[in-house]
Formats: structure tokens, sequence, C-alpha cells
């Protein structure tokens, strides 16, 4: 869900401050790693399937479209944005990871592919991110 920016900081209408909204701090760079990171403090959005980036930080990181996709919002809605990807480094661990170019108006945003992509999940209790226990699958012989 792509949200305003004075969303990030506060409960959303209705709701007791900070209610269901979890956020982490980290830092995106260039996929290749040249250039400097920038940090940032992502609304964590597990219904998100990808990572968003505010315009300002996606510029400064000289990221362009690779590819265009289109996007549900939560209004029923859809819209068209370009996709490109970066490096994502949170909670100790790096990936890179396909991101949404987004609009000035919006705050970074941390879904569901990055999550996976960096091992980590969510606890909905504690609002915090750990480490997840990957497992690899295997065909009886």
């Amino acid at each position: 869900m792509l949200l305003p920016k004075r969303f990030h900081r506060h409960a959303l209408p209705g709701t007791p401050r900070g209610v269901g909204l979890i956020d982490v701090r980290g830092a995106v760079s260039r996929r290749d790693g040249r250039g400097r990171a920038i940090r940032a403090r992502f609304l964590v959005d597990t219904g998100a399937v990808y990572s968003v980036l505010p315009k300002r930080v996606w510029h400064a990181l000289g990221l362009g479209t690779e590819r265009t996709a289109e996007f549900s919002l939560a209004d029923g809605s859809s819209i068209s944005r370009g996709v490109s990807e970066c490096r994502f480094t949170i909670a100790g661990m790096t990936a890179t990871s396909p991101v949404v170019l987004g609009e000035a108006d919006e705050g970074p945003l941390l879904g569901a592919v990055t999550l996976e992509t960096l091992g980590l999940m969510v606890n909905p209790l504690n609002r915090k991110v750990y480490p997840m226990r990957l497992t690899l699958g295997a065909l009886p012989a």
C-alpha cells in the first residue's frame, strides 16, 4: 500500500497511536554497491509485495525505471509505477530487491519480497523484525 508520509509517523485515523505499525531503520544503495548508502526509516508492510522509495531517495541513488508495473491500491484503484532494483541493508542483512519508484509525498516502505530476500520476518506482537529460519525442501529419493 502506498501511504503519504504523514501516515508514517502517526497512528492511522481511528486507531490508538502506533497500533499495528512497524518500522525499521535501514539503508539503501545502488545494486552494484557503488556510491553512498542512504539511511531511511521504513514502514513495514507485509501486505505490500514490493518496497517503495520516495523520489528524493531513488533520485539521489541514481535509480531509474527498469520496467513498469501496475499496482492495486486499498481503495480499489490502480496505478502504474516504475520499478528498479537496489541494495537494502536492514538488521545486519544485505540483499538486492525490486523497488517501486515512489512519488515525492510517499514515505519509505518495506514490502514482503524485500523482507524474504533479506531472510527477515516480522513479529506483530512486539513489532520487531527477526532473522527467519530458512528451510529447503527436498524431494523423496
